[in-house]
């Protein structure tokens, strides 16, 4: 049986969507793929341990990409707008090191750096082109468009801008504060 799941993360939210799945795996709910931008389809299983890694790449994966992390141990099972899903069951993983998908910290520094430059710099300039400067022009040519359809489209703006500020300021600062914690 499957279920589907509506849940928001955001590019900065990589490591509390490892623990939510860990969790829904936990109460018997195993993830079976991911729907862009926030439909996640479970299918029922045995409730169990098993630790979600999620990374991301906009490369191309490889075979022996994949069969390294095969080798130690890692389901890959789906991938979704450039994140790939991996899982291990806990009981398998004997150190802490074991339950990471990097070896070190300059791996997982490097990925977050290719979100920056992949993800979150694009949908940056996407706001600082598309988003404000529209917003302007409807705040300083309000006038010329009918009342109603002034405010409508000025109120739409407005909030786009707002969402879209409160979560460019949310994922600046946690990829900042990531960055700096697998700083070696």
């Amino acid at each position: 049986m499957d279920k589907t799941v509506i849940r928001s993360f955001t590019i900065a939210d990589f490591e509390e969507e490892e623990i939510w799945l860990r969790e829904k795996h936990k109460s018997g709910w195993k993830l079976k793929k991911m729907i862009p931008p926030c439909e996640y389809i479970f299918e029922s299983c045995e409730p169990k341990d098993v630790i979600y890694r999620l990374d991301y790449t906009n490369a191309e994966k490889t075979n022996d990409y994949l069969q390294m992390y095969k080798d130690f141990g890692w389901e890959y099972f789906t991938e979704c707008a450039g994140w790939m899903y991996f899982r291990k069951p806990a009981e398998k993983v004997d150190s802490e090191a074991d339950g990471e998908l990097f070896s070190d910290n300059t791996s997982r520094s490097d990925m977050v750096r290719n979100i920056v430059k992949t993800r979150f710099l694009p949908l940056t300039v996407i706001f600082l082109c598309c988003i404000v400067p529209n917003l302007f022009f409807i705040i300083r040519n309000g006038n010329s468009i009918s009342g109603i359809l002034a405010y409508f489209i000025g109120g739409v703006f407005s909030i786009l801008f707002v969402i879209n500020l409160v979560l460019l300021i949310h994922c600046s600062i946690k990829l900042i504060k990531i960055i700096n914690k697998y700083r070696d």
